[in-house]
This record gives C-alpha cells, structure tokens and sequence, in this order.
C-alpha cells in the first residue's frame, strides 16, 4: 500500500493572498505613485468629461467567472474610472456641497481597510480612535464631555438619529415597544421652509408621516422666522398636536443661511421642545477663528448633525451626530442579544459602539478623520473654513460689479447664488440661458456648478468648500460666465 495522503493533498485550501507578494508591492507602489501624480495635477485636467460610449459599455460586461491578472485590473481602473471622477476634489468644482478630500485621509481609509476592523464595538485601538474622534468632534462644538455622539455615513443618517432621539424623548410613551400608534397626541416637528429634504425622510422612516413636519416661513434673509414658528406652536397645540422638535439649520442648502440659534435655544426651552440642528453644512464654522459668531448657540442643542466629509474633507464618507443627553440616545438604539454580552475581559470588555446608531456592522471611518486632523492641527481646518468663507465674499464682490451678472440671494457664508442677466427676457427664457451657461461649463471642462431657485428667482449656485480653491479660479469662473451667456445670446439673436 502507498503512503497515506497528506492533509494538504486532503485538502487543497484556497486564498485571496497573492502567491507573489513581490509583484503585488511593486504593483501597490506605482498605484501609490500615480495616485500621488493624480492628486498633485489634478488642477490641470478638466473638472468633468463625458464618458466615451465605449467606456460606458465597459460596465455592462457579464459577471467575470475566470480570474484576471491584478496589473490588468488596475489598468482597466486607471483608464476608466479613474479618467472619468465626478470631480469634486478639483479646486473649480463647486456644485452641490461636496468635500474635496485630502491625501493623508485616502490613507487613513487605505490603512482602516488594511487592519479590516469592524467598529460595532469592542476592545481594540480602532474603537478608541472612533469614540476620540467624536470626543474631538463635541470639543469642537462646544458640547460637554458627557454628551455621547456615533460617526456615520454621512448627514442624511446623522439627521435621522437626532429626530429619532427626540421622537422617543417627547412622545410620552416607550415608542421602541409600542410603537407610533402608542403616542397619543400626534407629534409636531418644525423647520425652516429651506431645511434640506432628508427630514423629510427622517420623519417618514420615524412612521410620524410628512404632515408632522411643519415647514416655517423664512425672512429676508432666509432664516427661519422665529415670530412664526411661535404662532405654530401656539397653534398646533390649540388643535391637539404635541409639538416636539425644533430643527435649526446652520448652514441650509440653497443659500448657506443660519438661523438664530440663540433664539431658536431659547423658544425650544421656553416649550419644552427637543432643539435639533442640521449643521452639516455651517457646524465647523464653530472652528473658524473670524466666523464661530455665526453659529453662537449651537452647543445649546440637545442634538446635533455634522458633516467632517465638508469642512474637515474627509474621503467619503464621514457623518457625525452628537446628543447632549447620552442616556436618551443609547437608550433609542441599544440592543443586547446574547451573543453580544459584555465581558469583564478579553475583546467584548469594552462599550458596543453600535448601541448609538442603526449599524451593528461598522466600518472604520474614524481613521481618516484622525489621520489629518492630527497632521495639521484643527487650527489648519478653522483657518480654511474663513478661508472659503472670504471667497465667498470675493465672488459676491466680482458679481456685484459685473454689468451682466446680478446676485439672487445674500450671500451669508459661502453659498453664492447669482445669474446672467438680459434685458427683455422672461424667466423662462432667463432660466434656459443661464442653465446652458451651467452645462457648457461642465462639457469644456471649466467648473461645475449647479442652479436652484431662491423666492421663486432660478439661478446658478457656487458652494466654495475646497481647500484647492484659490481666488484665479472664482475670477476665471466670472468670465467664462459671461463670455459663455454673451456667446449664447448672440447666437440665439442672429437664428
């Protein structure tokens, strides 16, 4: 009889590791090198193209069966997505409010893939390096060491958790076991009429429906009219409805307004309301050596949603919220099956950190944030947000004297909304010029900007909130608008 087979003759195990290592490091050093190449030029590519249709099909092919060398791989990367980004690190990409990302984060998210933990919880160094970013995130807004906070994905989530917090905090009932239908006045949730659509959603993923969030006229400046938000208190609470939450916006979408969050502190209190802020787009100007003033009160809030993807250009993604009261927030989210008990050592000895989110599974978006925060300091971050705010400044100040352009709203941070103008033509008419104006831009490849409408007046919106952004780039922008709307004109008055 021959020699019994050996276990690895039984069993032939497979791996996702290379069998070279050597060609996977020399691969993985020249993907570093032309990522390093990719972000150091990137002022000098167009900020948007068009993808070719060839391209396009590329990710219509079938599900790959055989496997494909890494290099080739990589090359197919490099070519076809790498070529053709959104474009919001490039220092002209001012649509939307995007964050422009850094290099030491790319990294920080690299090295988090790299160690591969899951942050739901436990006793390991990502763990601490989670909770010591919101710990520095409460320090940066002023709340107390007691307060408790969760990263997420981003502000859409970091909303929904406040509005959750403060669902269960006012409803009157224990809504985690009863359930909506339990409260008995139905509850009330009041913002701005220029509040971002995700309370919407918030409030329709809570079960209290769209009817329960109370939209408040804004004044002039597009802050929500703290007069009338009295009224529909008063009001709501004559019909039987049980006013809840407040939901202050530092920083709204359209135009970067900020409500009076002293005042807005002071009716939530006087009511007895939950004071929720969407600080996703102006929170970290609490940051700002020459604008924090703008949002004094923002540590008044019971919660707070925050953004470090924008202001600290974090990679994708990275949302935070913050509860001052951190017995309400865990106690709207914690679960503990028996497979997640505590232990007095070893690994599940520590806080599970995903009692303060809806994630049981976490990914490590601290790293990056930790990462460059510790390499430049907070002060770096603060000076770059007045930076993007003097911009601002910079380009209402080009528009306002500029013949041919004409501001729309008050520019309050760093949010201009502005447009072409022509005498003799409608609003229809002023709509379609300036939204050709916008999309030119995008197919050469200048800058990217996006268009809204502010009391009922369409128009074209710049968010500056890039740390590449020099001032040339608003000055180029101011021309290319107007030689763009003067050659579209002219060709609409000679067809």
């Amino acid at each position: 009889m021959g020699a019994a087979p050996t276990e690895h003759e039984l069993f032939e195990e497979d791996t996702l590791d290379p069998q070279d290592w050597g060609e996977l490091r020399a691969l993985s050093h020249r993907i570093v090198d032309d990522a390093i190449d990719y972000v150091s030029g990137v002022r000098d590519r167009r900020v948007w193209q068009e993808m070719p249709e060839e391209v396009r099909a590329s990710f219509a092919t079938a599900l790959p069966l055989a496997p494909t060398p890494t290099e080739d791989v990589y090359r197919e990367v490099a070519t076809n997505i790498l070529g053709y980004p959104m474009g919001n690190i490039h220092p002209r990409f001012w649509s939307w409010y995007m964050g422009s990302s850094n290099f030491t984060g790319a990294l920080g998210d690299f090295l988090a893939a790299i160690q591969g933990s899951n942050l739901g919880g436990g006793n390991h160094a990502a763990a601490l390096v989670d909770q010591q970013v919101v710990d520095w995130c409460k320090q940066m807004l002023g709340f107390p060491a007691s307060a408790s906070g969760t990263l997420v994905s981003g502000g859409s989530v970091a909303n929904i958790i406040g509005l959750a917090v403060a669902r269960n905090a006012k409803a009157g009932v224990d809504v985690r076991e009863l359930g909506v239908a339990a409260i008995e006045q139905p509850l009330r949730y009041y913002g701005s009429d220029q509040m971002h659509s995700c309370h919407r959603k918030g409030v329709e993923t809570l079960g209290l429906g769209n009817q329960a969030l109370r939209r408040i006229p804004t004044d002039a400046e597009l802050r929500i009219d703290v007069d009338a938000l009295r009224r529909a208190i008063r009001e709501d609470r004559a019909a039987g409805f049980k006013p809840a939450c407040v939901i202050a916006t530092a920083g709204t979408v359209n135009t970067g307004a900020i409500d009076d969050l002293q005042a807005l502190a002071s009716v939530a209190a006087a009511e007895d309301l939950w004071l929720h802020v969407d600080g996703c787009i102006g929170a970290l100007i609490a940051i700002a050596p020459e604008n924090r003033y703008r949002v004094a009160g923002i540590e008044k809030a019971n919660s707070v949603a925050l953004d470090p993807h924008k202001w600290l250009h974090a990679p994708f993604e990275a949302g935070c919220v913050l509860v001052q009261d951190a017995g309400a927030h865990r106690g709207t989210f914690a679960v503990t099956p028996e497979y997640l008990v505590a232990t007095a050592r070893g690994l599940a000895s520590a806080p599970w950190l995903y009692d303060y989110g809806l994630q049981t599974t976490r990914g490590f978006r601290a790293l990056k944030i930790w990462m460059a925060v510790k390499e430049h300091g907070i002060g770096k971050f603060g000076r770059l947000v007045d930076q993007n705010i003097a911009q601002g400044r910079y380009l209402s100040d080009l528009i306002e004297v500029e013949p041919s352009l004409e501001l729309v709203a008050p520019t309050n941070i760093n949010i201009v909304c502005f447009r072409y103008r022509c005498e003799g033509k409608h609003a229809d008419e002023l709509k379609a010029l300036n939204t050709e104006i916008m999309l030119r831009l995008q197919d050469e490849g200048t800058a990217v900007l996006s268009d809204t409408t502010v009391h009922g007046e369409h128009c074209l919106r710049v968010a500056i909130n890039n740390h590449r952004t020099k001032r040339r780039d608003l000055k180029l922008l101011v021309e290319e608008v107007v030689r763009l709307g003067r050659e579209i004109v002219r060709t609409d008055t000679a067809a």
